[in-house]
């Protein structure tokens, strides 16, 4: 591209950051249409197929000639399935003024940010995060704030970090649990400790990234939400994509306080108007099944899960800890920085994520897109026979 070129663009897009997730998929499949044996664990997309039910759904609106605009801010009847969902899986009572229904969670996080900030404002963004966060808050003229985890700490941020990170300029704190990457939940325990320092702070925000909710291996997911206290300021996030493997569906929905979902609601409907009219017909069937519906796929996460933790922790270099949910495994890398493997020297979780491309033509991404370098994200979505084909690649390159 021309310098006079990438001048006529704004300012915005010439500072926002590619998205790194989908930046890896899409090197894995220019190396496919090479004709490599590409195995891609990069995308957080399930491999299973949208359950037949929900298909069947869709069909049926097909056929009963759902083909119009739709509400803004969603049919209805999928915000009640939304409202009876909240009721029955997060003890959550929301009425239809506080739903909104966006083209997948993406949109739904970029409304709260378009409607909440203001240039300056700071949101709190404990590390590892979702890849698109940052840049989300960044169009949106805010300033992300990282507040750094380890391994050690599961990836999760103390209270005591939380305060420490508070300024006159916080507006907000967004985060995921169960968390993308890490696969790591936070506990009724810890999100109270949480907001025990927020009840100092009574304008700042909570956004609470759920659309992993139902992909938890441990029991009890609970909600910032839910505390009594956090509820007035607590937007939940939440969508079909993950636990229902309807990623191309875009469906995606917040609960929040009236006046926020009001705001959401207007920004959306100058940006895209409502949601896609087959797929929010087919995800009022979704949420209205009982959870036991998806989980088989939830069951078979979990042996996933098992199977390429035992095989990363017989690779020496790899540091991991067992995630509590998600479909994802974030270890700690740093162990190779500085050597040199096959040619390729590695100097952080880029080169390293590069060099498993290159070199074992298996596709991950790196920790830096999620603001933590030492790391590395793996997905499990995907096969057994592939996970152990690809750690098996990846054993042989690094060995």
């Amino acid at each position: 591209m021309s310098q006079t070129t990438t001048t006529q663009l704004s300012e915005r897009i010439n500072s926002m950051q590619t998205s790194q997730t989908l930046a890896m998929a899409a090197k894995a499949r220019e190396l496919r249409a090479e004709g490599k044996d590409i195995i891609g664990l990069s995308l957080g997309e399930p491999d299973f197929n949208t359950p037949d039910f929900v298909k069947d759904a869709a069909k049926q609106a097909i056929d009963d000639n759902y083909n119009g605009y739709t509400p803004v801010d969603g049919y209805v009847e999928l915000k009640d399935a939304v409202i009876t969902k909240f009721k029955r899986d997060n003890t959550l009572t929301y009425n239809r003024n506080q739903i909104v229904v966006s083209t997948g969670a993406k949109q739904s996080l970029a409304n709260v940010a378009m409607v909440l900030l203001d240039k300056g404002d700071e949101v709190i963004l404990p590390c590892p995060y979702w890849v698109s966060y940052a840049e989300i808050v960044k169009l949106g003229e805010g300033v992300p704030v990282e507040v750094a985890t380890s391994i050690e700490t599961d990836f999760k941020m103390t209270a005591e970090q939380l305060r420490a990170a508070i300024t006159p300029k916080t507006k907000m704190i967004w985060f995921s649990s169960p968390c993308n990457p890490s696969g790591m939940l936070y506990s009724k325990e810890e999100l109270r400790a949480l907001a025990d320092v927020l009840v100092d702070y009574p304008n700042i925000i909570v956004v609470s990234d759920e659309i992993y909710e139902h992909i938890n291996f441990v029991g009890e997911h609970f909600s910032m939400a839910q505390f009594e206290d956090m509820y007035d300021r607590t937007v939940v996030v939440n969508g079909v994509s993950k636990a229902f493997a309807m990623t191309g569906w875009r469906i995606g929905y917040i609960g929040a306080p009236e006046y926020i979902a009001r705001a959401c609601n207007k920004m959306q409907g100058q940006i895209t108007s409502g949601a896609n009219c087959i797929a929010q017909r087919a995800v009022i069937t979704a949420l209205e099944a009982p959870v036991s519906n998806i989980q088989f796929m939830i069951d078979e996460f979990k042996k996933r899960r098992q199977l390429i933790l035992g095989l990363l922790n017989n690779i020496e270099g790899f540091e991991t800890t067992e995630p509590q949910g998600a479909f994802y495994v974030f270890p700690n890398v740093s162990s190779f920085f500085g050597e040199t493997l096959r040619g390729h020297k590695i100097e952080n979780a880029t080169d390293f994520s590069m060099f498993l491309l290159e070199e074992a033509l298996v596709a991950t991404v790196t920790g830096d897109a999620f603001g933590n370098p030492d790391c590395i994200r793996i997905s499990y979505a995907a096969s057994q026979d592939q996970i152990k084909e690809a750690l098996q690649r990846i054993k042989d390159v690094v060995s």
